[in-house]
């Protein structure tokens, strides 16, 4: 089983000493532990319980708790939910940041007036078997808010339309209503808690009527419940992942550059494994960072017991600075969009970079041994930490941004040598690619991630 293994190791590493064999035990011992800590193998699959007729022209209302009011009609589904209405600039990719995890039980407003002309594609996967389209499965946000939706659409991957596909997903929508008024109080007042209501106008009185995704652990409802694996035949390294709610582009963009990739649970003890693996990376997710306390404290030991390579994304970037010491702050809307620079303080470019989030790293807080890396331009706000003499980094911001901009997709090249001169450094070669029984298995995507409304009144 394991002798395909022993073939692909190298004829040359780097400054590698001596080279130990492939230890047989190791690697079941590895596997052995992935499967009892609880993989179910391939993810069967679950009917969609959230699906509605489609609520085509039926009049809805957007009411903000403590604000306005505004009335629109309905395009998604006949459900009526509550959430934290925030916007985003972006003018395209509306598919990706919908299926966005780290939007999980928010209000999704588009500042973008037309939403939905070029349709929704299907969910195709590629070669790796990752979404082509989507950056997960199902759309995360609880609802959507536009000023005018396209019903008829044109382009040459779409299968359905907008409002078509919110209604299978269970997700309510609401257009024909002055987003700009809507984005203005958004800003002077805040992220906001909201809800969409179809049909009769909801009673803003009743304040059980709201719940407030910020006092969920909804990284618990979106990372894996069990280890799943993104194997790339042809890969050099083994990354450990730890599932906050990942994007398939950051998987995408780790495979597609040599790695294969196991992904865990976000609480899952990453300290006990990661001598298995080239490095360790933490992925984006939604909702307030301190509710991980478990993964916190499992970054803290990794760092304290192992050398090996790290970089953490968005809600990661937070996580590990929480792990290290720092403290972590919310922001008053957030940064949604596109569109957003970045400096970069070890080099002086400046550059443009996709985002979403609500909370930030309080760079004052940084621990003498790591410093800011990026700031971001807009607000002075932190975009990313390094450490000064360990390969370790993160960005607030997405390198592996789906709709673009791709200014800072080299950083990921950048974690990937990080992770190269790791294993050449090493005195004794271990070749911790995944076995054929690690991914005969695992689950080869996510388990248990079938998304529920926060609340839902139908």
């Amino acid at each position: 089983m394991f002798s395909s293994i022993a073939a692909r190791l190298p004829t040359t590493l780097g400054h590698a000493a001596r080279r130990a064999p492939l230890s047989l035990s190791r690697q079941v011992r590895l596997a052995s532990r992935l499967a009892v800590d609880g993989s179910k193998g391939r993810a069967m699959p679950v009917k969609n319980t959230r699906a509605t007729a489609p609520a085509s022209g039926v009049d809805a209302t957007f009411t903000i708790r403590d604000g306005p009011v505004f009335h629109g009609t309905a395009f998604g589904a006949n459900s009526n939910i509550s959430g934290e209405a925030v916007f985003t600039t972006s003018l395209v990719g509306y598919p990706e940041s919908m299926t966005d995890p780290s939007y999980r039980g928010q209000i999704l407003v588009f500042t973008q007036p037309l939403i939905g002309n070029y349709g929704v594609p299907s969910n195709e996967r590629d070669e790796y078997n990752l979404l082509k389209y989507f950056e997960s499965p199902h759309i995360q946000c609880a609802g959507v808010v536009v000023a005018d939706v396209a019903e008829k659409y044109s382009h040459w991957t779409a299968v359905e339309s907008l409002g078509e596909w919110c209604a299978r997903e269970g997700v309510p929508a609401i257009s024909g209503v002055d987003t700009r008024a809507i984005v203005t109080y958004l800003r002077e007042q805040g992220s906001s808690l909201a809800r969409i209501t179809i049909g009769d106008e909801y009673d803003a009185d009743e304040d059980e009527g709201y719940i407030d995704p910020g006092a969920i652990n909804l990284v618990k409802r979106v990372s894996t419940k069990a280890p799943f694996v993104v194997n790339n035949p042809k890969a050099t390294f083994h990354i450990g992942l730890i599932d906050c709610g990942v994007k398939e582009n950051i998987l995408r963009s780790l495979v597609s550059r040599g790695a294969s990739v196991t992904v865990f649970p976000y609480n899952y003890p990453i300290h006990k494994v990661a001598d298995n693996f080239d490095g360790i990376f933490i992925s984006n997710g939604p909702g307030d960072p301190t509710h991980c306390q478990e993964t916190v404290y499992n970054l803290s030991r990794l760092m304290e017991t192992s050398s090996v390579p790290i970089m953490g994304i968005c809600l990661g970037h937070q996580l590990l600075a929480l792990a290290v010491g720092a403290r972590t702050i919310k922001l008053k809307y957030g940064n949604r969009a596109h569109n957003i620079p970045a400096l970069d303080l070890t080099t002086g470019q400046c550059h443009i970079t996709s985002q979403n989030h609500g909370y930030a790293v309080d760079a004052s807080t940084l621990p003498s041994e790591f410093k800011e890396y990026f700031v971001n331009l807009n607000d002075g706000s932190n975009e990313g930490m390094i450490h000064k003499t360990r390969p370790i980094f993160s960005t607030q911001f997405h390198p592996e941004a789906k709709g673009g901009p791709m200014d800072s997709a080299y950083l990921f090249d950048k974690y990937l040598e990080n992770v190269a001169m790791y294993k050449s450094s090493a005195k004794v070669y271990r070749d911790n690619r995944p076995s054929q029984l690690m991914i005969d298995i695992l689950s080869k995507e996510r388990v248990g991630v079938e998304p529920s409304p926060l609340t839902a009144h139908v």
